[in-house]
Protein backbone atom coordinates (compact mmCIF):
# COMPACT_ATOMS: atom_id res chain seq x y z
CA UNK A 1 0.00 0.00 0.00
CA UNK A 2 1.36 3.26 -0.96
CA UNK A 3 0.29 6.72 0.97
CA UNK A 4 0.74 10.49 1.05
CA UNK A 5 0.23 12.67 3.76
CA UNK A 6 -0.43 15.82 2.90
CA UNK A 7 -2.23 19.70 3.92
CA UNK A 8 -1.97 22.56 5.93
CA UNK A 9 -4.38 20.89 7.66
CA UNK A 10 -3.09 16.98 6.83
CA UNK A 11 -5.10 14.54 4.89
CA UNK A 12 -3.97 11.38 4.55
CA UNK A 13 -4.44 9.82 1.20
CA UNK A 14 -4.41 6.19 0.51
CA UNK A 15 -3.54 4.43 -3.02
CA UNK A 16 -4.29 0.54 -2.92
CA UNK A 17 -4.43 -2.07 -5.52
CA UNK A 18 -6.90 -5.26 -6.30
CA UNK A 19 -7.56 -6.96 -3.11
CA UNK A 20 -5.69 -4.59 -0.85
CA UNK A 21 -7.48 -3.53 2.80
CA UNK A 22 -7.58 -0.35 5.19
CA UNK A 23 -9.16 -0.38 8.50
CA UNK A 24 -10.56 2.96 10.00
CA UNK A 25 -13.06 3.92 12.57
CA UNK A 26 -16.51 4.69 11.88
CA UNK A 27 -17.00 8.20 10.13
CA UNK A 28 -13.34 8.28 9.45
CA UNK A 29 -13.44 8.15 5.49
CA UNK A 30 -13.19 11.80 3.65
CA UNK A 31 -13.48 10.68 -0.08
CA UNK A 32 -12.50 7.63 -1.56
CA UNK A 33 -13.08 6.41 -5.65
CA UNK A 34 -15.44 4.04 -6.83
CA UNK A 35 -14.01 1.17 -6.94
CA UNK A 36 -13.87 0.19 -3.14
CA UNK A 37 -15.64 -2.27 -1.09
CA UNK A 38 -16.77 -1.05 1.96
CA UNK A 39 -17.70 -3.28 5.10
CA UNK A 40 -18.63 -2.52 8.72
CA UNK A 41 -17.35 -5.36 11.09
CA UNK A 42 -16.93 -5.48 14.83
CA UNK A 43 -13.99 -8.04 15.17
CA UNK A 44 -15.65 -9.85 17.87
CA UNK A 45 -17.45 -8.53 21.02
CA UNK A 46 -14.87 -8.54 23.34
CA UNK A 47 -12.59 -6.10 20.41
CA UNK A 48 -15.82 -4.16 20.14
CA UNK A 49 -16.34 -3.51 24.06
CA UNK A 50 -12.65 -2.79 24.27
CA UNK A 51 -12.91 -0.11 21.38
CA UNK A 52 -15.63 1.40 23.01
CA UNK A 53 -13.92 2.04 26.23
CA UNK A 54 -11.15 4.05 24.04
CA UNK A 55 -13.47 6.43 22.68
CA UNK A 56 -13.55 4.52 19.19
CA UNK A 57 -17.03 2.92 18.61
CA UNK A 58 -18.22 -0.44 18.59
CA UNK A 59 -17.33 -0.89 14.68
CA UNK A 60 -15.31 -0.31 11.92
CA UNK A 61 -15.01 0.24 8.48
CA UNK A 62 -13.46 -2.10 6.65
CA UNK A 63 -12.53 -0.95 2.79
CA UNK A 64 -11.20 -3.50 -0.03
CA UNK A 65 -9.82 -2.22 -3.63
CA UNK A 66 -11.85 -4.31 -6.05
CA UNK A 67 -9.66 -2.91 -8.82
CA UNK A 68 -5.83 -1.32 -8.95
CA UNK A 69 -4.82 2.13 -8.40
CA UNK A 70 -7.68 2.84 -5.78
CA UNK A 71 -7.57 6.17 -3.24
CA UNK A 72 -8.81 6.67 -0.36
CA UNK A 73 -8.55 9.79 2.14
CA UNK A 74 -8.78 10.57 5.73
CA UNK A 75 -8.85 13.83 7.31
CA UNK A 76 -8.24 15.06 10.30
CA UNK A 77 -10.71 15.92 12.91
CA UNK A 78 -8.88 18.94 14.45
CA UNK A 79 -5.81 20.61 13.81
CA UNK A 80 -2.77 18.61 14.57
CA UNK A 81 -0.42 16.12 12.90
CA UNK A 82 -0.93 12.52 11.19
CA UNK A 83 2.01 10.19 12.47
CA UNK A 84 2.40 7.22 10.60
CA UNK A 85 4.39 4.16 11.33
CA UNK A 86 5.00 0.88 9.77
CA UNK A 87 4.81 -1.93 12.49
CA UNK A 88 7.59 -4.98 11.83
CA UNK A 89 6.08 -7.54 14.64
CA UNK A 90 9.14 -6.55 16.91
CA UNK A 91 7.69 -3.90 18.74
CA UNK A 92 4.16 -2.25 20.02
CA UNK A 93 2.84 0.78 20.97
CA UNK A 94 0.60 2.14 23.44
CA UNK A 95 -1.35 4.91 22.44
CA UNK A 96 -4.26 7.91 23.87
CA UNK A 97 -7.66 7.09 23.20
CA UNK A 98 -9.19 8.00 20.17
CA UNK A 99 -5.42 8.30 18.46
CA UNK A 100 -6.64 5.88 15.72
CA UNK A 101 -6.77 6.81 12.26
CA UNK A 102 -6.54 3.91 10.41
CA UNK A 103 -4.17 1.00 9.45
CA UNK A 104 -3.81 -2.26 7.32
CA UNK A 105 -5.63 -5.18 8.11
CA UNK A 106 -2.92 -6.76 9.40
CA UNK A 107 -2.52 -4.26 12.29
CA UNK A 108 -4.02 -5.62 15.83
CA UNK A 109 -6.05 -3.14 18.07
CA UNK A 110 -6.13 -4.47 21.71
CA UNK A 111 -7.36 -2.35 25.35
CA UNK A 112 -4.40 -1.37 27.12
CA UNK A 113 -5.18 -1.36 30.92
CA UNK A 114 -3.01 -0.02 33.66
CA UNK A 115 -1.81 -3.18 35.62
CA UNK A 116 -2.03 -1.11 39.59
CA UNK A 117 -5.61 -0.09 40.54
CA UNK A 118 -4.43 3.43 42.11
CA UNK A 119 -3.49 4.33 38.65
CA UNK A 120 -6.76 3.13 37.39
CA UNK A 121 -8.82 5.01 40.12
CA UNK A 122 -6.77 8.31 39.68
CA UNK A 123 -5.19 8.08 36.24
CA UNK A 124 -7.78 9.90 34.22
CA UNK A 125 -6.83 10.33 30.44
CA UNK A 126 -4.46 7.82 31.12
CA UNK A 127 -6.45 4.58 32.27
CA UNK A 128 -7.66 3.11 29.07
CA UNK A 129 -5.35 3.11 26.37
CA UNK A 130 -4.96 1.61 23.05
CA UNK A 131 -2.49 -1.26 22.20
CA UNK A 132 -1.63 -1.73 18.63
CA UNK A 133 0.46 -4.81 17.60
CA UNK A 134 1.42 -6.84 14.42
CA UNK A 135 2.34 -5.57 11.10
CA UNK A 136 1.40 -2.81 8.49
CA UNK A 137 1.04 0.70 8.22
CA UNK A 138 -0.77 2.17 11.22
CA UNK A 139 -1.65 5.77 11.35
CA UNK A 140 -2.27 7.85 14.29
CA UNK A 141 -3.57 11.38 14.75
CA UNK A 142 -1.85 13.80 17.10
CA UNK A 143 -3.55 17.22 18.94
CA UNK A 144 -1.26 19.86 17.86
CA UNK A 145 2.58 18.55 17.17
CA UNK A 146 4.70 16.21 18.39
CA UNK A 147 8.23 16.05 20.09
CA UNK A 148 10.00 12.85 20.42
CA UNK A 149 11.98 11.50 23.38
CA UNK A 150 14.25 8.47 23.16
CA UNK A 151 14.59 7.37 27.19
CA UNK A 152 17.21 5.50 28.11
CA UNK A 153 17.28 2.45 30.66
CA UNK A 154 15.97 3.88 33.93
CA UNK A 155 15.43 7.62 32.91
CA UNK A 156 12.36 9.29 33.67
CA UNK A 157 9.79 12.03 31.74
CA UNK A 158 6.57 13.42 33.97
CA UNK A 159 3.69 14.27 31.66
CA UNK A 160 0.51 15.81 31.82
CA UNK A 161 -1.68 13.32 30.33
CA UNK A 162 -3.12 15.19 27.91
CA UNK A 163 0.04 15.74 26.25
CA UNK A 164 1.09 12.20 26.02
CA UNK A 165 0.50 10.46 22.80
CA UNK A 166 1.89 7.45 22.16
CA UNK A 167 5.34 5.08 23.78
CA UNK A 168 6.55 1.89 23.10
CA UNK A 169 5.64 -1.08 25.30
CA UNK A 170 9.01 -1.47 26.91
CA UNK A 171 8.28 2.10 28.53
CA UNK A 172 7.00 1.61 31.87
CA UNK A 173 3.73 3.53 32.53
CA UNK A 174 2.59 4.90 36.38
CA UNK A 175 0.57 7.66 37.61
CA UNK A 176 2.60 10.14 40.08
CA UNK A 177 0.87 12.35 42.43
CA UNK A 178 1.99 15.94 42.64
CA UNK A 179 3.51 16.89 46.15
CA UNK A 180 2.32 19.68 47.93
CA UNK A 181 -1.30 20.62 48.68
CA UNK A 182 -0.33 24.06 47.76
CA UNK A 183 0.94 22.91 44.46
CA UNK A 184 -1.98 20.45 44.13
CA UNK A 185 -4.70 23.23 44.41
CA UNK A 186 -2.75 26.30 42.91
CA UNK A 187 -0.55 25.30 40.61
CA UNK A 188 -3.09 24.61 37.53
CA UNK A 189 -1.10 21.08 37.17
CA UNK A 190 -3.96 18.99 38.68
CA UNK A 191 -3.56 16.11 41.08
CA UNK A 192 -1.56 13.27 39.07
CA UNK A 193 1.20 13.42 36.38
CA UNK A 194 2.00 10.68 33.89
CA UNK A 195 5.43 8.94 35.11
CA UNK A 196 7.46 7.68 31.90
CA UNK A 197 10.15 5.55 32.54
CA UNK A 198 12.70 3.91 29.91
CA UNK A 199 13.92 2.80 27.90
CA UNK A 200 12.04 3.46 24.80
CA UNK A 201 10.62 5.98 22.37
CA UNK A 202 7.88 8.46 23.80
CA UNK A 203 6.01 10.64 21.47
CA UNK A 204 4.24 14.05 23.25
CA UNK A 205 1.83 16.65 21.64
CA UNK A 206 1.64 19.76 21.99
CA UNK A 207 -2.06 20.51 21.84
CA UNK A 208 -4.03 18.55 24.03
CA UNK A 209 -8.18 18.61 22.77
CA UNK A 210 -8.87 18.77 26.40
CA UNK A 211 -6.73 22.18 26.79
CA UNK A 212 -8.02 23.66 23.58
CA UNK A 213 -11.74 23.01 24.64
CA UNK A 214 -10.88 24.35 28.13
CA UNK A 215 -9.55 28.02 27.23
CA UNK A 216 -12.42 27.88 24.05
CA UNK A 217 -15.07 27.40 27.10
CA UNK A 218 -12.98 30.29 29.33
CA UNK A 219 -13.63 33.17 26.71
CA UNK A 220 -17.11 31.61 25.45
CA UNK A 221 -19.82 34.67 27.47
CA UNK A 222 -21.86 33.15 29.75
CA UNK A 223 -25.89 32.94 29.44
CA UNK A 224 -27.99 35.21 31.61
Amino acid sequence: MKYKIEGTYPVLRCYLERDETIITSAGNMSWMTSGMDYKVQSGGIKKSFGRAFTGEGFFQNQYTAKDDNQEIAFAMTMPGVIDPHYLDGTKNYIVQKSAFLASEDTVTFDTFFTKKISTGLFGGEGFILQKFSGTGHLFLEADGSLIDYNLKDGEVLLVDQGNLFMFEESVKFDIQTVKGLGNKLFGGEGFFLAKLTGPGLVKLQTLPISNLAGEVNRVLPTSN
